[in-house]
């Protein structure tokens, strides 16, 4: 939560830094995009040097030098200074992620691990939520200068992790040699492959949403602050959703979740699209309930096809899967441009039914059928 609390703060003092230091939209959504660049391609990488290196930095100190660089930005002056101050902060974001999934992960076993990283990843979406409101709390309060108040909860936690993790992450995560629980063999890496590109169309539609939501509901009638306020429920709710999944993925397949969670976020969103009034609003809801409720169950569902390289597939499904998921956004935007907003919006059940058809074909064991089958087969 706390490491999470410092990547939506660049975003939300952009408005400051255009109207204090006068940039154009275009170089102000630069640091924006080099922050995001280097924080969701450079994932995969230090995954991959802690899986086969053994190069990690102790999670303390990742979250120290994420929330260090975001602070200085609210001093720095110079153009060139808050770009290199935004790629330094996003390292440390970087840093974190495959590290800390990594401990999660040999935390966990086959019959919870997707509870106990549903709260990890919920955690992170509590920091996201609180992030923009600190960080507009304090700059309204001291002006832009205040982010510098914003490494206090970073150094309340460094010191926490060091009496709750005596020994830093080595000692807390099982040995290298020592294999993940997984409950099923992994021998190839095609299923990992296409877990990632169906997480990268499903984040392809989460964005979508996110972004066109808003302009959609204002262009129905409802003005900023409720449009906001719904999609900020729908997120809410989708929070709801990613620890319902890690519970019921654990007990009923992660699989089956993956392709049930899928499935029931097409017909409520489609429901949206069609009705008006509270009705919209409640299957906008339940939208965001089941399509969210599968993110935390594709991550660990990676950790399991990628036993010996948990590093690498958190890298990849919290950097790499979300990063180029953002990038198809651009696409439905260019369906805005040239049709409308609601023809933009109403794309987005397809790259979630492509999801489905790669995560049916998926080879990843089915619990519910192994469990009927031992139940069936005579003893």
């Amino acid at each position: 939560m706390v490491t999470d609390i410092y990547m939506p703060v660049l975003p939300a003092i952009l408005p400051l830094l255009i109207a204090n230091n006068g940039y154009s939209y275009f170089t102000a959504g630069l640091l924006i995009t080099a922050y995001n660049v280097t924080s969701s391609f450079t994932q995969p990488v230090l995954g991959w040097l802690s899986d086969k290196k053994g190069l990690t930095v102790n999670i303390s100190i990742s979250l120290l030098i994420s929330a260090v660089f975001v602070a200085l930005m609210g001093i720095a002056q110079n153009y060139y200074l808050i770009m290199l101050l935004a790629v330094l902060a996003a390292l440390g974001h970087a840093c974190f992620h495959p590290a800390a999934l990594s401990m999660v992960s040999r935390l966990c076993t086959s019959e919870n691990r997707g509870r106990l990283t549903s709260y990890f990843v919920v955690g992170g979406n509590l920091g996201y939520a609180i992030g923009p409101v600190l960080a507009g709390a304090l700059v309204w309060w001291l002006g832009l200068p205040g982010l510098l108040f914003l490494v206090l909860p970073a150094i309340a936690m460094a010191f926490a992790l060091k009496y709750i993790l005596p020994g830093g992450i080595t000692r807390a995560c099982a040995p290298k040699d020592e294999p993940l629980d997984t409950g099923h063999v992994v021998t190839s890496k095609k299923p990992f492959i296409i877990l990632m590109i169906a997480s990268i169309l499903r984040a392809w539609a989460i964005f979508a949403a996110i972004t066109f939501l808003p302009l959609y509901l204002v262009s129905q009638g409802y003005d900023l602050v409720m449009a906001s306020m719904i999609v900020t429920l729908m997120l809410l709710t989708g929070v709801a959703g990613q620890v319902a999944g890690g519970h019921f993925s654990d007990r009923y397949g992660r699989k089956e979740f993956m392709i049930f969670g899928l499935v029931l976020s097409i017909p409520p969103f489609c429901l949206f699209m069609l009705t008006g009034g509270i009705l919209s609003i409640v299957c906008l809801l339940l939208f965001g309930f089941f399509l969210w409720s599968t993110f935390a169950v594709a991550v660990a569902m990676s950790h399991e096809l990628l036993p010996g390289n948990v590093g690498l597939a958190s890298g990849i499904m919290l950097g790499l899967a979300i990063g180029f998921g953002g990038l198809g956004v651009a696409v439905n935007g260019i369906i805005a441009d040239h049709y409308s907003l609601a023809a933009a919006l109403g794309t987005i059940p397809i790259p979630i039914a492509g999801a489905i058809l790669l995560m049916i074909f998926l080879p990843y064991p089915w619990k519910t059928l192994r469990k009927r089958h031992l139940t069936t087969t005579p003893q």
